[in-house]
């Protein structure tokens, strides 16, 4: 499937993953070093509108909203695994590219500028303990080559997940 709006994007993902090693070295913790690496994400990447990072409840049912930077704050603070699209990458362990969310009958409304959505899984010990989620006004906003760039992020974030 083509993506002509990513394909044509100058995007040098090495000096953002570089940029995000050091800002999460620097961090005076774990929810400091989440929260710099979504900014960075947000400040390098004109086409991620709003992104935040849920994390894996303690029970395992539920995706709780952790650091996140956009335009406004979701209502969508915990969704159910296994609900919406982000619910769906948590359940399946897969990246979520969804080009154009009025289509997708999963979508979960939370802006009414959101076109396009990329929800990439974070793992720790062979689980999906988190998210990132991205929301794009564009259609057919993010591609593979934000898959690949934004799993190497992924990561990056698993060691910060919250620890009960």
């Amino acid at each position: 499937m083509s993506h002509p709006v990513a394909e044509d994007r100058p995007v040098d993902h090495g000096d953002a993953l570089n940029l995000i090693r050091s800002a999460i070295a620097e961090a005076p913790g774990p929810g400091a070093a989440a929260q710099k690496a979504v900014d960075v994400l947000h400040e390098r990447f004109s086409h991620y509108d709003w992104i935040g990072v849920y994390w894996v409840d303690v029970n395992g049912t539920d995706l709780v909203l952790g650091p996140w930077t956009g335009p406004e704050a979701t209502e969508h603070t915990r969704i159910p695994i296994g609900v919406g699209i982000c619910g769906a990458a948590a359940a399946s362990g897969q990246t979520e590219i969804v080009d154009d969310v009025n289509a997708d009958p999963r979508y979960l409304a939370c802006f009414t500028t959101t076109r396009s959505e990329i929800v990439v899984p974070i793992f720790a010990e062979g689980s999906v303990v988190g998210e990132i989620d991205i929301d794009g006004s564009d259609l057919a906003a993010y591609d593979q080559t934000d898959a690949n760039f934004l799993e190497e992020i992924a990561a990056l974030l698993a060691p910060l997940r919250p620890r009960p």
